[in-house]
């Protein structure tokens, strides 16, 4: 499968690893050019291109950056993706990082947020996972106490594109609801980095509150 990756940080640059390895096309930006990954393509075989071109005839667009440097991606940044093409939202919203967003902070959740920026529909996943985990932890389909990732998102064949794809990298998933719910897997919430199985990580779901934090507000 042909998978377009924008951002190439630690989540971006170890799903490109983990999804080269599995024998998918893929290609990788960031926001400093090509040039900037050729370490990665040469270690992985991806292929190291610009944003505008990381989605060109990608069947699935992983979009891994800060939120605030969303809006700043380029205009028609998904025209030349596969037909149906399902784009994949890793963010988080860190006020101390990303400055503060109105919208967001008025309770819109983050990928609500992105998909309005971008254009697109999204689907959330991998957002509360550690990035050495995508490399180290995969396990086959069936292993007691395999980890399990929350996935959201409003459209049932995307989301199950991404839970196969997740499967593939050796998770179990747990279908978190719409992206009106996918609140229940941002920062400070039970199942924020959570390495559980997917019965921990249905009761973490129910459990959460849309109340922020203190230490997420710092």
């Amino acid at each position: 499968m042909k998978i377009g990756i924008i951002g190439a940080g630690n989540i971006g640059g170890n799903l490109t690893r983990r999804l080269t390895g599995l024998g998918h096309e893929v290609s990788v930006a960031n926001s400093r050019g090509p040039e900037t990954l050729s370490a990665l393509a040469q270690e992985t075989g991806a292929t190291a291109v610009t944003a505008s071109e990381a989605a060109n005839g990608a069947r699935i667009v992983v979009v891994t950056v800060p939120l605030k440097a969303v809006p700043d991606l380029p205009s028609g940044l998904l025209d030349g993706a596969a037909e149906g093409a399902v784009v994949i939202d890793t963010g988080n919203y860190y006020p101390q990082r990303d400055g503060r967003i109105a919208a967001i902070e008025d309770g819109l959740p983050e990928s609500r947020w992105t998909e309005r920026q971008i254009g697109h529909p999204v689907i959330k996943a991998f957002n509360g996972t550690y990035a050495q985990d995508i490399l180290d932890r995969g396990r086959p389909q069936g292993t007691p106490g395999r980890q399990a990732l929350p996935v959201a998102g409003d459209d049932a064949a995307a989301k199950q594109t991404v839970r196969d794809l997740i499967d593939e990298l050796g998770f179990d998933t747990v279908d978190s609801g719409g992206l009106d719910d996918s609140w229940r897997q941002q920062p400070g919430t039970p199942v924020y980095g959570s390495r559980d199985d997917a019965d921990a990580v249905t009761r973490a779901l129910a459990q959460a509150s849309p109340e922020r934090t203190a230490e997420w507000r710092a």
